[in-house]
């Protein structure tokens, strides 16, 4: 095989293969696109894919939190996981002894309390 053919080969191959080939293109104005891009940082999606959305005729609707509280809420329940799995660890290597079980059911009911908080959030 030629270099020519290696190398048409090569990029006849490189063509990106896209799910939807069609492109639709138009114009708008600066305080157009301004008011799209709020409308889709409120929706947490990009310009494009939120014009896409309108223009199929999506209901798009709020999110009930904004990105901030969203990451807080991760944390937290980052936090309840690792206290979880310090206290399954805890049951599966220890003897049973009266006061870590007393101990472990007090602290499955803080857990308890602070994921009905998150919950709350969420409602």
């Amino acid at each position: 095989m030629s270099e020519r053919e290696i190398f048409e080969a090569t990029f006849a191959e490189a063509k990106p293969k896209r799910k939807e080939p069609k492109q639709i293109s138009f114009r708008v104005s600066e305080s157009e696109f301004e008011k799209l891009k709020r409308s889709a940082e409120t929706f947490q999606m990009s310009v494009p894919a939120f014009v896409k959305s309108k223009a199929q005729g999506a209901k798009l609707v709020t999110p009930k939190i904004d990105r901030p509280g969203a990451v807080e809420i991760a944390k937290q329940l980052r936090a309840i996981g690792n206290n979880v799995n310090q206290m399954a660890r805890a049951t599966n290597t220890a003897e049973w002894d009266p006061n870590l079980a007393a101990n472990l059911t007090a602290e499955l009911q803080n857990v308890q309390k602070e994921l009905n908080q998150i919950w709350q959030q969420l409602n």
